[in-house]
C-alpha cells in the first residue's frame, strides 16, 4: 500500500512569528515496516517535505519481530534533513530493549524525550517540544502516570511558551488538555485498522471498539491533537481503507 501525506495548518496567537511556517514531519509506529531498498519510498516523501523537524511519536520497532536495523535505516537516511525528536510507544517498553533502542537514536543525533522538554529557538523567540514515555513504563494507572511525566517535563516552562508534546496514545486526551498542552502529536491507534466509511475505526487499543481518536486533528479549547494513522502495522497486518501516511503540521502565529 502506498503511503499518502496529510497536511494540518495550526495556528495559535502563542506561536511566535518567527516560527511562521516551520513545519514539522510527523512518522508514527513504523513497527519495523519497509519501504523499499534503505526505505527509499517514505524517505523521498519525505525530503520533498522539506521539514523544519521530524518527530517519531513511538512504535518505532515491532516487539514481535525486532528488527531494529531495519528501522535505524530511515534515521540514517534523514538525519542530515533534520532534527529528530523521539519519544517512546509500547512496543518500545514491551520489547524488554528499551536501552538499546535509545543508544541507537542517541548515536545518531536524535533528542530522545524522555519525560523532558527542549527549547527551539528562531529569531530569539521559542517554543517548547517535550516528550513522555508509553505509560507502560510505569506501574502507576495510565492516566496518573502520563500526568506525572507530563508535568515532569515542562517543569520549568512558563505558560506564555507554546507548548508541543509527544505521546503514543491518542485516549489521553482529556489528561493533555488538563495540563494545558497546547499541541499534541499522537499514534497508537492505526487509524482503527479498520475504516468504515461515514462511521471511522473500526478498533484501536485501549479504546475498544468504534474509537474516538484514530487518525486527523482533535481541538479541545486551548489544546489540538493531531492522530497519525501510522505508517507500518504489526498484529493485525490488514488495512482497510485506511492509507499508511506521514503527516505535515505548518505553525502559523495568530493574530488576536
Amino acid at each position: 500500500m502506498t503511503i499518502g501525506v496529510t497536511s494540518y495548518d495550526i495556528q495559535s496567537p502563542k506561536i511566535p512569528s518567527e516560527f511562521n511556517s516551520f513545519r514539522i514531519v510527523q512518522l508514527s509506529d513504523l513497527h519495523d515496516a519497509k519501504f523499499g531498498e534503505r526505505h527509499a519510498g517514505l524517505v523521498k516523501k519525505v525530503k520533498e517535505l522539506s521539514p523544519d523537524a521530524i518527530f517519531i511519536t513511538g512504535d518505532f520497532i515491532d516487539s514481535n519481530r525486532f528488527e531494529l536495523d531495519r528501522s535505524m535505516e530511515l534515521v540514517e537516511e534523514l538525519e542530515s534533513v533534520a532534527p529528530f525528536y523521539y519519544v517512546t510507544g509500547n512496543h518500545e517498553i514491551s520489547s524488554n530493549e528499551t536501552a538499546q533502542i535509545l543508544s541507537r537514536l542517541e548515536s545518531r543525533g536524535v533528542h530522545i524525550l524522555s519525560n523532558t522538554a527542549v527549547l527551539i529557538e528562531q529569531k530569539g523567540q521559542q517554543i517548547a517540544v517535550g516528550g513522555i514515555d508509553d505509560p507502560l513504563s510505569s506501574r502507576k494507572a495510565d492516566d496518573e502516570a502520563v500526568k506525572e511525566f507530563i508535568l515532569q517535563a515542562f517543569q520549568g516552562v512558563p505558560d506564555s511558551v507554546y507548548k508541543i508534546l509527544l505521546s503514543h496514545r491518542p485516549e489521553q486526551f482529556e489528561t493533555y488538555y488538563a495540563q494545558k498542552i497546547d499541541l499534541i502529536f499522537s499514534g497508537h491507534a492505526h487509524g482503527g485498522q479498520i475504516r468504515i466509511p461515514g462511521i471511522g475505526g473500526l478498533v484501536a487499543p485501549g479504546q475498544g471498539w468504534f474509537p474516538g481518536y484514530t487518525e486527523g486533528l482533535h481541538s479541545k479549547k486551548q489544546s489540538q491533537m493531531v492522530i497519525s494513522r501510522g505508517i507500518g502495522n504489526s498484529i493485525i497486518p490488514i488495512r482497510l481503507f485506511n492509507q499508511p501516511e506521514i503527516v505535515l503540521v505548518e505553525l502559523h502565529h495568530q493574530v488576536e
